[in-house]
């Protein structure tokens, strides 16, 4: 009787662990903007069905995994495809609080780009940071060498000529004993 119980209760555990998933899988839908991408493009991913607020995509074209965030059961997110990727389809994998859907997407050859156009490794100036006209006006100005000029070289000494003096002063002062 007691073997009985235990088959009873390991397969009332499997049916209750393995259900949601499988109910999940069912609800869960994948979007991809733009729906082919090219090699360094930036896309978003939409998924719909997922009972958490985050859920994670991740592909081998990917720069990085993806992080959807939402509300409501619908999450969105952004990543960039890799720029070195060879074109052609790549699963993605979501993992979302409930279930995991898998997709693909097919990366497609940039238009126009050759080898040299994508050999830069390191950026031109002035890089587009958000600085506006200061990073552009200032990366055209000419170096100019900083440092004292004669007015601060001329105006130092004369402070420190001054607290020479004053030190001199006091210390005398208190050799005599009138300090």
């Amino acid at each position: 009787m007691g073997s009985a119980r235990l088959t009873l209760c390991t397969a009332v555990l499997a049916v209750a662990a393995f259900a949601p998933a499988a109910q999940a899988a069912d609800g869960g839908s994948v979007s991809v903007t733009p729906s082919s991408p090219a090699a360094g493009a930036d896309l978003t991913l939409r998924v719909t069905g997922c009972a958490g607020r985050t859920a994670t995509a991740a592909s081998a074209a990917f720069v990085a995994d993806a992080r959807l965030t939402g509300a409501d059961g619908s999450l969105a997110g952004e990543t960039r495809v890799r720029s070195s990727i060879e074109p052609g389809p790549y699963d993605v994998k979501i993992t979302c609080a409930d279930f995991q859907v898998n997709g693909r997407i097919t990366v497609v050859a940039a238009q126009g780009a050759t080898a040299t156009a994508t050999a830069l490794a390191t950026p031109v100036a002035p890089v587009n940071a958000g600085g506006g006209w200061t990073a552009t006006h200032l990366s055209a100005m000419e170096p100019q060498p900083t440092g004292p000029g004669t007015g601060q070289t001329v105006t130092g000494l004369v402070l420190a000529g001054v607290a020479a003096v004053a030190v001199v002063l006091r210390r005398s002062r208190r050799s005599r004993g009138t300090g």
